[in-house]
């Protein structure tokens, strides 16, 4: 028996992205002022996407607690189909834009910061709140994944709609440039046209590569928490 059950967690970390949300909105930073707000940050964009996503867990877990041996057929396929859109939020947006945002925030951290996360933003957003928004989203989408089985739709339907995500994002982020002169990362500023459009080229291509991460990640855990019951189950030979 799990010492947390999963959907205690799920609240708790609901409440810590609502918690993360609120400090980073209360932030008086310039670029909150500017063109798009906090809403030109993959980041932010990202936050939104999880306690979204996390909210409808916690909804989906309140529809299973009030719907479970009432023998109501119309609750029934209003909960299967609260579960079936948790499902498509987690494999199509919170995994893969979760892990993006985590694994290439840090990579390009690591190499320059001052290309992603220039020092001066530390005099706004303390380091507990940075690793909230940009380390402990991983482990929770992990924690979620691990927790609780999702159906992933089918790649015909997954991929085409973080497709669509991903170059609408990049849209976005091209449109703010051209209304305000200013790219929302620095790093964009020194790079020229051509590495500019291979590098939004290569984020598509992860963004799709994640998803098909997020699926084999998903089928590996199950089934081999299916193997591990089955074999459980398996009468033991004298």
């Amino acid at each position: 028996m799990a010492l947390v059950p999963c959907q205690v967690l799920r609240v708790a970390i609901l409440l810590s992205y609502c918690s993360i949300l609120c400090n980073y909105k209360a932030i008086e930073m310039p670029s909150h002022q500017t063109y798009g707000g906090s809403w030109k940050f993959l980041t932010f964009i990202d936050l939104v996407i999880q306690a979204v996503f996390f909210g409808i867990c916690v909804l989906t877990d309140l529809s299973s607690l009030l719907t479970r041996g009432s023998g109501n057929q119309e609750q029934e396929r209003q909960l299967k189909k609260l579960i079936s859109l948790r499902d498509w939020v987690l494999a199509v947006l919170a995994f893969p834009v979760g892990v993006f945002v985590v694994s290439v925030f840090w990579i390009i951290y690591a190499y320059d910061r001052e290309m992603i996360y220039p020092k001066l933003l530390d005099n706004f957003i303390p380091g507990w709140l940075n690793h909230g928004m940009h380390t402990t989203v991983l482990p929770f989408i992990l924690i979620e994944m691990r927790t609780s089985h999702h159906q992933y739709p089918s790649r015909s339907v997954g991929l085409p709609a973080i497709c669509t995500f991903s170059v609408g994002y990049i849209l976005w982020v091209c449109w703010v440039h051209h209304v305000t002169g200013m790219w929302v990362y620095p790093f964009l500023e020194h790079i020229g046209p051509g590495p500019r459009i291979i590098f939004f080229g290569s984020t598509t291509i992860l963004m799709n590569f994640l998803y098909l991460l997020g699926e084999v990640l998903n089928n590996y855990i199950w089934d081999t928490q299916r193997s591990m019951e089955e074999e459980k189950e398996k009468p033991k030979l004298e």
